[in-house]
């Protein structure tokens, strides 16, 4: 009886040369390393920080805004108005989350 043939593929994969002649845990460890690293320096570059940390906004209007369900534009295309920045408060409260 013949192998089927995917079999003998991965046969021929397995023969592939490593990338270093170290065993193969401590290869994978370092890959893994490696890996991680490139992700935590791509999330300090970008994910670290807001762009913008003036930017706030009072937390009755966030909570009236996600509490009504409906979008931005759909508000504004109803004759809400939107309010400029500078009628804004520049001070914010601390929202607590609701404990279970």
């Amino acid at each position: 009886m013949t192998p089927p043939s995917w079999l003998s593929r991965a046969h021929k994969l397995s023969r592939l040369p490593r990338l270093t002649q170290l065993p193969l845990g401590v290869e994978i460890t370092l890959l893994l390393l490696l890996k991680v690293s490139i992700l935590m320096l791509l999330a300090k570059a970008f994910f670290s920080e807001p762009q913008a940390k003036h930017m706030r906004m009072p937390t009755s209007l966030v909570e009236q805004h996600l509490l009504s369900g409906t979008t931005a534009s759909a508000a504004n295309s109803t004759g809400n108005t939107v309010l400029p920045a500078s009628d804004y408060s520049p001070t914010t409260t601390e929202v607590t989350h609701a404990t279970h």
